[in-house]
């Protein structure tokens, strides 16, 4: 370390040293003062001698000292902007109040620094006024039914209006209707009765429909019953014609049978070569049998009209194998 001593021997100005190594340190502190970093999504106004000399985005600059100034740091967020209830007069003279909401952002930061003082207060007002003019043209259920329309007239109305100040109005919305007291109890007890009205509506349309359900189930009841009586008469038809059909067979096959028989019996007698008396006695049977039937009348044959013979051949016949035995 070099003594004082030491310096003082060399000639060192004491008063001048630390006077420069004061300058240097001041000159350094105002270099590093006057050192801008812009964050991101900002930029700052910068003045020069007190007139606009430019705009600075994001990134580091430097200020030049004594002679520029930064007149105003702009966010180039969306901004909101929550204005109090106003109140309005709609076209039948009905006074509300109405707050709104106001969604901005700054598209022109040089017009927004210069171009009006009070930018959030001008919005403000401009936005009172605007309600008022619109609200005026409608009444009081065209205004609770109108709030997107509203919304979008005033939007379009800021937007034009604050486009000279650097600022573009992206939206506007109607946070809350307040009507009169004695008209909020009237549209209360509207709403109650057409509540009250809806409810009688449905429950008639559920009566209706039940009876509808009830009416159709009754209706297919009757179509299923009528089906089933119907199918069950076609089953009944059938099986009378099955049994008809059945029955005539079975006569037709009995009679068959029966020709079959007279057909045999007459073939083996021919072929047993029978004698008149065995003739005659069989017409006799055959006679009798049509005499028992329902015929009311009879026709007899020519050869059996001698009835004396006829019977002495059979008395014959009969006592014949008695004497035999």
């Amino acid at each position: 370390m070099t003594h004082p001593v030491l310096l003082a021997g060399l000639g060192v100005n004491y008063p001048a040293l630390f006077v420069g190594l004061g300058i240097l340190l001041v000159i350094l502190l105002v270099l590093i003062a006057n050192l801008k970093i812009v964050p991101q999504a900002q930029v700052y106004i910068i003045e020069r001698l007190g007139s606009y000399h430019t705009t600075w985005e994001t990134g580091l600059h430097f200020l030049t000292p004594f002679i520029d100034r930064v007149a105003k740091r702009v966010s180039l967020k969306e901004n909101v902007v929550d204005f109090p209830p106003q109140p309005v007069i709609t076209k039948d003279n009905v006074t509300m109040q109405i707050d709104t909401i106001v969604f901005y952002l700054v598209s022109d930061p040089k017009l927004f620094t210069y171009g009006i003082d009070r930018p959030i207060s001008a919005i403000e007002n401009l936005t009172a006024t605007t309600l008022r003019n619109i609200i005026g043209d409608l009444d009081l259920d065209a205004t609770l039914t109108s709030r997107d329309v509203i919304n979008s007239r005033i939007t379009t109305t800021l937007d034009e209006a604050t486009d000279k100040w650097g600022i573009k109005v992206t939206r506007v919305e109607l946070k809350n209707i307040m009507p009169p007291r004695e008209i909020q109890d009237a549209m209360e007890k509207q709403m109650k009765a057409e509540r009250e009205r809806r409810e009688s509506i449905l429950q008639a349309e559920g009566r209706k429909r039940s009876q509808v359900l009830v009416a159709e189930g009754e209706k297919e009841s009757q179509i299923l019953k009528a089906q089933a009586d119907k199918e069950s008469a076609i089953l009944r038809a059938e099986a009378e014609k099955e049994k008809q059909i059945r029955e005539a067979e079975g006569q037709a096959q009995a009679i068959l049978m029966v020709q079959q028989a007279l057909a045999d019996s007459l073939k083996l007698l021919s072929a047993a070569d029978p004698s008149e008396k065995v003739l005659t006695l069989k017409s006799l049977e055959a006679l009798q049998k049509v005499a028992d039937g329902r015929a009311t009348k009879l026709i007899i044959p020519s050869e059996l009209q001698n009835l004396a013979g006829l019977v002495t051949a059979a008395k014959e016949m009969v006592t014949d194998p008695e004497k035999k035995a």
